[in-house]
């Protein structure tokens, strides 16, 4: 590893060391005893050998984050760039934004082939969120070659609800309510935000650029049999924003994005429903989900865009050693069947055909093992079997444990890139990408349970990399795989220490070394990325103050002109701070204020960041 590389990482490890015992990591940043997403069921934690972030979304609007796409900012290695308030993009270890598979509730969050780009999804209605760094296509197929974001919303544990509103740069409204019987549960939300936004173009007198959205989701589930169990989610979500437009034959920097009052139309529907069946006295457990996603775009111009994924799912788990929820050694069987479908700019339809194994060992020395093999038949493309492992090794009589895993992905060309649209012309040659992954981490659990350190070294090597043209090549498209290896290689960093009853310090911090095959830098990946935070509670408990700040540096961008150069873009810091006070047991007032100091910065070339906003809300619950 080179010393630079070193030095980086030994230094937030050295201060995070420094500070009263040893070290922190977001009040976010901790490691839930389950993670929901690891598997084809849940895993624990500490036998889980990948890198993971588990996010509580109690802390996170405590520390006055109100939406997915903030929650994500600043995580070990995530980076989230945005333009404007339409589109925010996530990628994880360097990868492309179609590597990262986003879902909610384990269903995904995109329709068709289309990776889900993040706008005014909230926090109103989730209760965790769970990030998988590393390929999880023996899990999930592709379109997850570099990571996996789980959105987990809330689920009815009791009867009552909560109301929250919120003043500020616009207005929002939540209502939920739960109800639950001996045998049954419902869970049902409805949330509105009308942000008023900010003019990304940063000219002059320009218009500003909102996001309205409003969400509705009502889930449930139904005990028949002490083995037999029925269980429903659904939402949809109706948002309208504005956006500027964009001059592709822009002759300088100021040409390209062109201030207007364009708006659009985004209509999404999440549904699912399961079975789950015990048999063999536990030993065997069955799950059949039946998923269904649609999406449909709709701008001023008339142009309409609509696609669907519907998916059936099986799982078998089988308990070598005993019932599954007992067994040390467990193996598990999943079959997939995946219909992708889109209209509008590129009309294709594409099935998927999967078999996977899992088998998972936990053994008396404090390892933990993970292996899985997937093989995918494509109605469109040639057949791919991918594979991971993870490992986990608390060792024993010490604070360490030690978390490595390997595995590959694959991503698929999606429709437009092969068919073209926007005015682009299309490649039906491409071939999907493949991506090899290795990781090695090691973590600290500081005295009295306080806190964790977590350092994770990661290298991926990305396989006909699928990139885009401004200039019209020489085969007639604007889309090629890259010949050779595109380079991905870094070092995550995630602490986190309760210093007294009251006060949390934390923080998090990426290195990342992506380059393209030719050894040009990969666009919209920040080299460098820290964020920390302090919450502190006060007024004997019923008060809590936080701030938060993120550091950007080394980023660069396509510059969409001329040449299509690639441009560093400025370095930056943004503060946020937040408040609340329980005036209640059941009321809460807060308030917050995001990029404290005004902060002029840019994620993406061309796009402005939104400037200081302040927001005060109240919350019942009952």
């Amino acid at each position: 590893m080179p010393v630079r590389i070193l030095c980086l990482t030994a230094a937030p490890v050295a201060a995070a060391l420094v500070l009263s015992a040893p070290a922190l990591a977001q009040d976010t940043l901790t490691l839930d005893p389950v993670i929901l997403s690891g598997g084809f069921s849940s895993v624990e934690a500490d036998a889980y050998g990948r890198a993971a972030t588990v996010l509580d979304a109690e802390d996170l609007r405590r520390r006055g984050v109100s939406s997915v796409q903030d929650a994500l900012r600043g995580l070990p290695g995530v980076s989230v760039s945005s333009t404007g308030a339409s589109i925010t993009a996530i990628r994880i270890r360097g990868g492309e934004t179609r590597h990262t598979l986003v879902l909610i509730d384990g269903v995904s969050a995109a329709a068709g082939d289309q990776p889900y780009f993040l706008s005014g999804l909230e926090l109103a209605d989730v209760e965790r969120i769970e990030v998988l760094r590393g390929p999880q296509s023996v899990f999930y197929g592709s379109n997850a070659a570099s990571g996996v974001v789980n959105i987990i919303t809330r689920k009815a544990d009791r009867t009552g609800g909560l109301a929250r509103a919120e003043l500020g740069n616009g207005q929002a409204i939540a209502l939920g309510q739960s109800i639950v019987g001996d045998r049954w549960r419902l869970q049902g939300d409805w949330s509105w935000r009308d942000d008023k936004g900010f003019d990304v173009s940063a000219g002059d007198g320009g218009d500003d650029d909102g996001i309205r959205r409003g969400t509705l989701a009502l889930s449930g589930d139904y005990r028949a049999t002490e083995t037999l169990t029925f269980g429903f989610s659904a939402r949809r979500s109706d948002e309208r924003y504005g956006f500027d437009a964009t001059n592709w034959a822009a002759t300088g920097p100021d040409d390209y994005l062109i201030d207007s009052d364009d708006e659009a139309k985004r209509d999404e529907r999440i549904g699912t429903v399961w079975a789950t069946l015990d048999t063999l006295d536990g030993r065997l457990e069955h799950r059949l989900a039946w998923q269904d996603t649609r999406y449909r775009l709709e701008s001023d111009d008339g142009t309409t865009s609509r696609a669907r994924t519907r998916a059936l799912k099986y799982r078998a788990t089988f308990g070598l050693d005993g019932p599954v929820a007992e067994a040390d050694q467990t193996l598990a069987l999943a079959q997939d069947w995946i219909t992708d479908e889109a209209t509008g700019v590129a009309d294709n339809r594409r099935e998927t055909r999967s078999t996977a194994l899992e088998y998972r060992g936990a053994y008396a020395n404090g390892l933990d093992i993970q292996l899985g093999l997937r093989h995918d038949d494509s109605s469109e493309f040639e057949s791919k079997t991918t594979w991971n492992a993870g490992l986990s090794w608390r060792i024993e009589g010490t604070p360490l444990r030690l978390h490595a895993s390997a595995g590959t992905g694959i991503s698929n060309p999606q429709y437009f890139e092969i068919l073209g649209g926007y005015g682009y012309i299309g490649n039906p040659d491409l071939k999907p990408e493949e991506n090899r992954s290795i990781d090695f981490g090691l973590e600290y659990s500081l005295p009295d349970g306080r806190g964790v350190i977590d350092v994770t070294w990661f290298k991926e090597r990305l396989e006909d990399e699928i990139t885009f043209s401004g200039v019209l090549l020489p085969n007639g498209t604007n889309y090629y795989n890259q010949d050779g290896t595109s380079r991905r290689e870094g070092v995550e960093v995630a602490l986190r220490q309760e210093v007294t009853e009251t006060l949390t310090l934390g923080a998090a911090y990426t290195y990342l070394d992506a380059t393209n095959s030719d050894g040009s830098v990969e666009v919209r990946r920040p080299r460098h990325e820290l964020a920390a935070n302090v919450s502190l509670q006060t007024f004997g408990g019923r008060g809590w103050v936080a701030a938060d700040l993120r550091h950007v540096r080394d980023l660069a961008d396509t510059q969409y002109w001329g040449s299509y150069a690639i441009e560093d873009l400025p370095d930056f810091t943004s503060v946020n701070l937040a408040a609340s006070y329980d005036l209640t047991d059941q009321a809460r007032l807060s308030a917050r204020v995001t990029n404290l100091f005004d902060e002029e910065y840019s994620e993406t070339w061309g796009y402005a960041a939104p400037g200081r906003e302040a927001w005060l809300g109240i919350e019942t619950r009952w």
